[in-house]
């Protein structure tokens, strides 16, 4: 039997997730200033779009906004608690650049950044402060600890937050996902994540469709048995749905059918009750029916939508 998956609303079992898009962004509210873009801070239009997602048959989905950059935990516990669909919250850190100079992520050392995000999994998430760390709990627990692969690489300051991020994770056996960014190098990181303790199996590597072309990589990191999350659905400005489902099909005859999650990846300019295009309907609505036609069957979709993240999402052992 697998372990509980954690959501904002607490621990269920990987099965009542239901279809969960693995990776997408429902409330962010930054102080630091960023484009308009990244604002999704209408609770009212952010439920409206849970809804319509809840409607078309969504289940679950993961919000990968992490820690002390726009993410608010009573909020999307009550996104959950009133849509009905089921929120995996993030702990961990994104790229620096979301962050002022001020704050605290820059200087707090690697054990007290590991002693937070473990606290933020097992005891509750704090009520983001901005750059002033925060001093209050909720009792909703995060699900995931979220990194960011910067351009830049494992420079100190990265590898201080990995190293913390990868503690969190084997001390709880929660996931730990990684987006990463164009000319970075995933498979450096897998080999520094697997170095200092973390297995390879609780690790999955975000955006690797629109990120790295070399599909090698991709195959090679499934290899080691990390899983990836495909998300350039719906976002020509990368690439069509075609190359989209074309990636699939390679994973899918190369036997790594069991380590894709797919997902959106949402903006504000993509979420239909902020005015954008096409919506998290997107991919239950228009992209299914589109694998369907191109040879990727039912079964091979339930696995990528439901019993991936069932098993990718729930805890793994803990290490003694």
């Amino acid at each position: 039997m697998l372990n509980p998956v954690t959501t904002v609303l607490g621990d269920i079992p990987g099965s009542a997730l239901g279809f969960c898009q693995s990776h997408e962004h429902v409330y962010i509210s930054f102080s630091h200033p960023v484009s308009v873009e990244q604002l999704i801070d209408d609770p009212d239009k952010s439920l409206m779009e849970l809804l319509a997602y809840f409607r078309a048959g969504g289940g679950a989905v993961v919000d990968a906004q992490p820690l002390g950059c726009g993410r608010n935990a009573a909020i999307l516990s009550s996104l959950a608690r009133q849509s009905g669909v089921h929120i995996i919250a993030s702990t961990g850190f994104h790229k620096l650049s979301y962050y002022p100079e001020n704050h605290w992520i820059h200087s707090l050392s690697e054990d007290h950044l590991a002693h937070i995000f473990t606290g933020e999994l097992e005891q509750g998430m704090y009520l983001d402060g901005g750059a002033v760390f925060p001093q209050k709990q909720c009792s909703a627990r995060a699900g995931q600890i979220k990194t960011a692969l910067d351009r830049e690489g494992l420079t100190p300051r990265y590898r201080r937050l990995f190293t913390a991020a990868a503690a969190a994770a084997v001390k709880t056996g929660k996931p730990l996902m990684v987006h990463v960014e164009q000319s970075s190098d995933p498979a450096a990181l897998s080999d520094f994540l697997q170095d200092i303790g973390l297995p390879p199996e609780q690790i999955i590597f975000c955006h690797l469709d629109r990120a790295v072309p070399d599909r090698r990589v991709h195959r090679e990191i499934c290899r080691r048995g990390s899983c990836l999350e495909y998300d350039t659905i719906g976002r020509p400005k990368y690439h069509d749905d075609l190359e989209e489902i074309t990636l699939i099909r390679g994973l899918l005859e190369a036997g790594y059918g069991t380590r894709l999650l797919l997902s959106m990846d949402t903006t504000r300019g993509r979420l239909r009750s902020y005015g954008g295009v096409p919506g998290l309907t997107y991919i239950i609505e228009q992209f299914i029916p589109q694998m369907l036609d191109w040879g990727i069957d039912r079964e091979q979709i339930e696995g990528f939508f439901v019993k991936n993240p069932a098993r990718i999402f729930a805890s793994h052992s803990r290490n003694s």
